[in-house]
């Protein structure tokens, strides 16, 4: 019976490590826009409480995710990648839009709208931008290497 192909681990070792982590924020960001959008809707606080929680999830591990991110940026092989800066700057505008996003929301109920949901939106499509990118970082080339 045939083995499944596994990469040697210098090719593994060549390969960003944040995309694999970037899900987890996007997650919890997209949370939020869905319940900033539903307290649009409905104007129930409970759904701006929700929206304040997964903003406050989802800052919390894209923090800890920017930490792979650095690490990312100081390997060599990750940093020949021309598409790293494109997707670390993508990257930190959604940090900064999130981190205004949790100020907005920092207010009480009425205040945060529609400030607020226009803020999730937005961090939201930054980071399915970014997710686009990593998907561009993971894919390996025709000669074996990154792209």
């Amino acid at each position: 019976m045939p083995e499944a192909y596994a990469p040697p681990p210098v090719y593994v070792l060549k390969r960003p490590l944040h995309p694999m982590v970037l899900g987890i924020p996007l997650v919890c960001f997209l949370g939020a826009m869905i319940t900033d959008i539903a307290y649009h809707r409905t104007f129930d606080v409970n759904w701006k409480n929700f929206s304040d929680w997964l903003l406050a999830g989802g800052e919390a591990v894209g923090a800890l995710a920017a930490i792979v991110g650095i690490f990312d940026l100081v390997r060599r092989p990750v940093r020949a990648n021309r598409l790293i800066w494109p997707y670390a700057i993508t990257y930190a505008v959604a940090m900064i839009l999130g981190l205004f996003n949790n100020f907005v929301h920092s207010r009480d109920a009425y205040g945060a709208m529609p400030a607020g949901l226009v803020l999730s939106v937005l961090t939201v499509i930054a980071l399915t931008v970014a997710a686009g990118i990593s998907v561009l970082l993971l894919r390996p080339s025709r000669t074996g290497g990154t792209v």
